[in-house]
């Protein structure tokens, strides 16, 4: 039986300086495609529509269908339903929710937060009053770290806990790594055996941990977030460390 693959973007396919794609990345999809190996790009994009930043991809040079593509501007519905949000993150994101026909209101029933460059301390003080006026808390992700102007910086899973902190309101995670979105991906790749599936990302932390504790092969790449083993292999426990380590996907064989 054929590996299969669920391959982060950001980081792992294109870079995070120009947003154009690490040598190999487009080589390595075609490769996939050529052999008829199923596979599904998986992203915490929320800064760009679905439908945008799949165009985007595309435009680079990436050959994939529409369902070999998840993000989490995919999966929210499930979680908000027909009730009030209010949110906080890029402009583009708030766009995009509003095209999406979510309901906006200033006593939501869900907080939405996602990444937004020159976040405030007021802005982590409206939400800190956004739920503590009774609105349940969902991060549409929880990476790690970005890397942005060439430095590393809290990602939005280290926003949202400090959230959890400030209030004692456990968040609700919709893209990686959490458990629901994983699953989606895998029913998405028509994946049986999740043994059988291999991970690959440059997120160590935000991705990897949690696709290696519900049994899929897991790894890293040295190409966005980390360019040595040393930044992060020795803050992972055991059972967290990835089961290989490659300076870049052009490195990868397919099938390994």
């Amino acid at each position: 039986m054929s590996r299969l693959y669920l391959i982060d973007i950001q980081g792992t396919l294109i870079d995070d300086k120009k947003r154009e794609p690490i040598k190999g990345a487009i080589e390595f999809i075609d490769s996939l495609n050529k052999n008829k190996i199923p596979y599904v790009l998986i992203t915490n994009n929320t800064k760009f529509s679905t439908e945008e930043f799949r165009a985007y991809l595309r435009d680079l040079g990436f050959s994939f269908e529409d369902n070999a593509y998840i993000d989490p501007l995919m999966c929210l519905k499930s979680y908000v339903g027909q009730k009030s949000i209010a949110a906080i993150g890029s402009d583009n994101f708030i766009l995009a929710l509003k095209n999406q026909g979510y309901l906006f209101s200033e006593t939501p029933d869900f907080l939405v937060i996602s990444l937004k460059e020159n976040l405030t301390y007021d802005d982590l003080a409206t939400a800190v009053e956004t739920i503590q006026g009774g609105a349940k808390l969902i991060a549409m992700h929880a990476t790690s770290i970005y890397a942005k102007n060439s430095r590393k910086y809290p990602g939005l899973g280290a926003i949202a806990k400090a959230l959890e902190f400030a209030t004692g309101v456990k968040a609700k995670v919709v893209g990686k790594p959490s458990v629901d979105f994983y699953k989606k991906a895998l029913s998405m790749l028509g994946a049986k055996d999740k043994s059988n599936v291999t991970v690959i990302s440059d997120d160590a932390i935000g991705d990897l941990i949690g696709a290696k504790q519900i049994g899929m092969k897991t790894v890293l790449v040295l190409s966005g977030k980390y360019d040595k083993e040393e930044q992060i292999l020795p803050f992972l426990k055991s059972c967290e460390l990835p089961d290989a380590v490659y300076a870049s996907i052009a490195d990868i064989r397919i099938g390994a």
